[in-house]
């Protein structure tokens, strides 16, 4: 049973939204049990076909203040060397997750937690939130986020985030791309929990298909190619086109298969 990390999942069986809480307080630091906790519920989420959509949250104060320097102050370059291929695909479970993600992020979004959240698919943070990858203040780089970093807001204002390790203010953030919206503080959870809900209905399978289409990155036009033509075995599909050529989008009524 996971400590630090709790997993809210939909009730019944009707699809709805799924709830990822990283709870060690104070400040959520990321270890190396809660980043394992996190890619276990990661993993619960995606196999679930009751899940239409995930949001990652800490608490009110805080999302993640970072990597836990006491426990990487221990490790040897052998056993860092061990555990970076296991911790890097971690950090990044979000983005092997066929629903759509969504990080609501109050407080501190800083270094792992950064890391973690730049897998998901939508960034919402409060108009307080600090956020930044301050590991090379420790003599370290991020282990997850660089590359993801660059694709999402260039490779010249990744490298000033990297290189600096300086924390971006919200308006910052939002010019940049790093964070989709800017609600208030208090606003955060519920405006993520919004985004995360218009999915309960929608066709899985090609929400799924468009994510992989996504995350395959340069290779994305060839995978295109194949998710397009798999979806045309959905139910989904046949759903989805019979309801648009008789009644326009927007009506069509799901099933997720």
């Amino acid at each position: 049973m996971a400590e630090f990390v709790t997993l809210e999942m939909p009730q019944g069986d009707a699809r709805g939204v799924a709830v990822l809480r990283i709870d060690r307080p104070p400040l959520n630091l990321l270890n190396q049990q809660v980043v394992r906790e996190v890619a276990e519920a990661a993993a619960e989420v995606a196999g679930s076909s009751t899940v239409a959509a995930l949001v990652v949250y800490g608490d009110e104060r805080v999302f993640c203040a970072g990597d836990d320097l006491a426990e990487l102050a221990g490790l040897g370059q052998e056993q860092a060397t061990a555990m970076a291929a296991d911790l890097q695909a971690a950090l990044g479970c979000l983005a092997k997750v066929p629903q759509p993600t969504v990080a609501a992020i109050s407080g501190y979004c800083l270094g792992g937690g950064l890391d973690l959240a730049l897998s998901a698919d939508r960034r919402i943070i409060g108009d307080n939130v600090k956020l930044g990858l301050p590991q090379i203040k420790a003599g370290l780089i991020p282990l997850a986020a660089i590359r993801r970093l660059a694709l999402l807001i260039g490779p010249g204002p990744a490298k000033d985030l990297v290189y600096t390790g300086r924390f971006v203010e919200p308006d910052e953030a939002k010019a940049l791309g790093l964070v989709d919206e800017v609600v208030a503080p208090d606003d955060v959870y519920t405006a993520a929990m919004a985004w995360a809900r218009q999915f309960a209905d929608g066709p899985a399978r090609a929400l799924a298909a468009a994510k992989a289409v996504f995350e395959a990155g340069p290779h994305g036009h060839e995978r295109a190619k194949s998710e397009w033509a798999e979806l045309f075995a959905t139910e989904d599909r046949a759903i989805g086109l019979r309801s648009y050529l008789a009644d326009g989008p927007g009506s069509a009524a799901f099933t997720g298969r």
